[in-house]
């Protein structure tokens, strides 16, 4: 807290929140491909064309992790359990792993279980910008043809892979916090 470290990370963060998707890979794309051709622009099957669509999708995602983190680590930190647990002379590391970290980890659980979401709808664009052939690509396209039964079908599978990511993410709240019980 408060050292340079602290400092860059804020900065990337905010960078990372603030940039859109389709930006970023269009940037990504000019960059890693056109300026220095370390990476292809469209890349078929081959796994090296998944690097840029992966750093793309998951920065933004990313940033707001390590935001909710930070703040939630530092709200932990000040609690009157942390102080009694160094006060009864655990090692710096067990105080951070032990107690705070985990419970900090609340609500990034449920930040991580709604960013799920918005991971799904970030896959459409990422796959447009970058020509990939998925679900996304494949929903754009059938939303331009006007191929409403596959419009329906991609949109219902969607909801509920995002429901059953709810229930799994009210399922760890227990593994997190064993006062958090299903009753």
């Amino acid at each position: 807290h408060h050292t340079w470290v602290d400092y860059v990370g804020q900065f990337v963060a905010v960078f990372g929140v603030s940039i859109p998707d389709f930006f970023f890979g269009l940037v990504m794309i000019f960059i890693f491909s056109i300026w220095a051709g370390w990476l292809p622009a469209i890349s078929g099957d081959k796994p090296i064309g998944l690097i840029m669509p992966a750093i793309t999708l998951g920065v933004s995602s990313a940033a707001i992790l390590a935001r909710l983190t930070r703040s939630s680590m530092l709200d932990v930190m000040s609690r009157d359990f942390i102080r009694t647990a160094r006060a009864k002379g655990l090692k710096e590391g067990k105080v951070v792993w032990r107690h705070a970290f985990q419970n900090a980890l609340i609500p990034v659980i449920t930040i991580v279980g709604l960013q799920f979401g918005s991971l799904l709808t970030g896959a459409i664009v990422v796959e447009v910008v970058f020509t990939r052939q998925g679900l996304g690509f494949e929903l754009v396209n059938a939303v331009v043809t006007r191929n409403y039964p596959v419009v329906q079908a991609l949109v219902m599978m969607a909801s509920l892979v995002y429901v059953v990511m709810n229930i799994l993410v009210d399922t760890l709240y227990t593994y997190a916090d064993p006062r958090v019980r299903i009753q």
